[in-house]
């Protein structure tokens, strides 16, 4: 796996146990932690001082902070990236949790197994899943015209990913169904794989000698179906945001909250960060403020890439507190964009 790196300076054994011990008691509790759990739950046989020793040290190279209420340590940015990067040993899914997330990720259609990505790493991890959308092939694999009323036709797109769209179009010239059937033959036959714009340029240089209201029809359903497939294209789809409200880590303050959903609501600089994970290979995970796009040092993201036949399309994350079971939060990204891309490679 490839976990950003700072420049962090090598930690004795000791240091590493106690930093490891540290960071995993405040997952679990919450709670600063003192030298009496230290000494506890290292499994080191260390005297109270030289456990202060430590944690001194730890604290010098900014691993670890003293919050003022309390005579325990809590890890910094800092401190959970080497746990991230050094100590973290993964913990694999169990079978069971790899079979619920396959299960839950069939659906007929690509939008819906990306909405059902983002609610199963919601519902595996308590935090918010987010999915970016696969980039989409700008075409129609079929289309299909249904006559509604004299100056109205249901035009019917079915994209080469297999998402049905349904759009109005209105016209002043009154189609008969035979003709629309012969409209629609006429680009599902010659036309369906093309892009939009390139079958548009094609209907104007090829169908000259077709009657002008039949290419008015087929132009006319080419600009609505493009703006169809464009429209329905929800760059990020995020599930369970309002789960971050149950993180007291989070929830304690307002206006941190404020900027955290303001981030969900522009969706700009999470889509940034999803891109820029999208170029990287294998699980990235961001700390803090560290990605320079989510404005909580807070908070972290843990994404991965997810594939179509090979190629990189899209990318799923996590978005929760820094304080996160990084062990099982992990190894949850990284077997939802392995599913997801093998549901999208078999669609």
């Amino acid at each position: 796996m490839n976990f950003m790196s700072n420049d962090i300076p090598v930690l004795g054994e000791r240091a590493q146990i106690l930093l490891k011990t540290l960071v995993e008691r405040y997952i679990a509790d919450g709670q600063p932690v003192g030298s009496r759990a230290l000494s506890k739950y290292s499994g080191l046989d260390l005297s109270p001082a030289s456990i202060r020793n430590v944690m001194a040290d730890l604290e010098d190279l900014g691993f670890i902070a003293s919050p003022h209420t309390s005579a325990g340590r809590i890890p910094t940015a800092r401190g959970y990236r080497f746990f991230v990067d050094t100590l973290l040993k993964i913990r694999p899914l169990d079978t069971l949790e790899i079979n619920k997330v396959e299960v839950q990720l069939h659906a007929e259609n690509r939008q819906r197994l990306v909405t059902s990505a983002s609610q199963v790493l919601a519902d595996l991890t308590r935090f918010a899943g987010v999915v970016m959308t696969p980039r989409r092939s700008a075409g129609f694999r079929h289309i299909e015209f249904v006559k509604l009323s004299e100056s109205r036709i249901l035009l019917i797109l079915v994209t080469p990913e297999g998402d049905v769209q349904n759009r109005i179009i209105f016209t002043d010239h009154s189609y008969s169904p035979s003709e629309l059937v012969e409209a629609a033959n006429i680009l599902n036959q010659n036309y369906a794989g093309l892009t939009f714009e390139e079958t548009r340029r094609r209907v104007h240089d090829e169908l000259k000698q077709l009657r002008e209201d039949m290419t008015q029809l087929m132009s006319k359903a080419l600009e609505v179906g493009s703006q169809a497939v464009n429209d329905s294209t929800d760059d990020v789809v995020i599930s369970g945001e309002g789960r971050l409200l149950d993180v007291q880590d989070l929830s304690s303050d307002m206006q941190r909250l404020r900027k955290l959903f303001d981030l969900f609501e522009r969706k700009t600089g999470l889509l940034q960060l999803l891109d820029v994970s999208s170029r990287a290979h294998g699980v990235q995970i961001f700390i803090g403020g560290e990605s320079g796009l989510v404005p909580l040092d807070e908070c972290s993201v843990v994404t991965a890439p997810y594939e179509v036949d090979g190629q990189i399309v899209g990318t799923v994350g996590v978005i929760g507190p820094t304080r996160m079971a990084y062990e099982r939060v992990i190894p949850i990204v990284d077997i939802t964009a392995k599913l997801l891309s093998s549901a999208l490679s078999h669609h």
